[in-house]
């Protein structure tokens, strides 16, 4: 039997290096040789025990770029060699949601590296009908952040993040400063990015932020001072912080909204000003 290394989480705060066997690849499956392996905030949630814990031992790890290694019988659109990347959710393809395309929603949705063993390993294996060939020239570091690059892309098209649109986003770590990036592409100013870290306000900035907030007191004001005294048109939470999604519905103008992003805990909520969110639209 051959096998392959792989970081088992085994309980919270527990990982293992155990020797496993390679992954069964099946008639639609594809097997993939793992180049780069991203950390998400998602594997900080499983690693604690927030998320999925009912899972382990698990084999975590889903933003991912490597190899084509071996393919099934039935695969024909992609070759062993092949650069790749994948999505990494699962779904049945059939269900209403699956038509659809919310995937998410689908009730028998799994996802690579927080359903099933992930890419924390040598090899991971995926549907074959997922896998997305990638150029030769592109770092497989920089591949690797296709899964996220991807989870920011959907939340500006949710947001309709648009030209001119006045942008708060709480957090300014990698998943904050790719917001940042992208909605300098959607055209959206001023865009302005709170965190209260010094050095991660600079990164902010030279991502393409036009304004960087590290003291919490002096937020709002300058919410309030670069959007004319109204608010921001949109405030994305992108760190899963029960507190800071209730500063968003302060920060944003009145027909504004807010774009939920960061994952909290299963038990964590917000309290929403029903009234105040009805009369202004938000």
């Amino acid at each position: 039997m051959a096998t392959m290394r792989a970081a088992v989480l085994t309980a919270p705060h527990r990982f293992d290096l155990r020797e496993i066997a390679i992954p069964q690849v099946g008639p639609d499956d594809a097997l993939i040789r793992v180049s780069r392996t991203g950390i998400c905030g998602t594997d900080i949630h499983i690693f604690n025990g927030h998320y999925a814990a009912d899972r382990l031992p698990l084999v975590p790890g889903h933003e991912f770029a490597g190899t084509v290694a071996a393919t099934g019988a039935h695969v024909k659109h992609i070759e062993p060699g092949t650069t790749c990347v994948a999505d990494v959710n699962i779904g049945c393809g059939e269900c209403y949601w699956c038509r659809r395309n919310e995937i998410l929603n689908c009730p028998s949705m799994t996802q690579v590296g927080i359903g099933r063993d992930g890419a924390f390993a040598e090899y991971v294996c995926v549907p074959a009908r997922l896998v997305i060939p990638a150029p030769d020239n592109v770092p497989a570091e920089v591949l690797a952040l296709t899964e996220p690059v991807s989870c920011v892309v959907r939340a500006a098209r949710k947001a309709r993040a648009t030209f001119g649109q006045s942008v708060v986003i709480l957090g300014a770590g990698p998943i904050g400063n790719l917001h940042v990036q992208m909605m300098r592409l959607c055209g959206a100013a001023p865009i302005i990015v709170a965190d209260l870290s010094e050095d991660r306000c600079r990164l902010a900035l030279e991502a393409g932020a036009d304004a960087a907030v590290a003291d919490p007191a002096q937020l709002k004001a300058e919410v309030l001072k670069r959007t004319g005294g109204r608010g921001a048109d949109l405030v994305i939470e992108s760190v899963g912080s029960p507190r800071l999604y209730a500063l968003a519905f302060e920060l944003i103008r009145k027909g504004g909204h807010v774009a939920f992003f960061g994952l909290t805990g299963s038990k964590d909520t917000v309290p929403v000003d029903i009234l105040r969110t009805i009369l202004e639209e938000n």
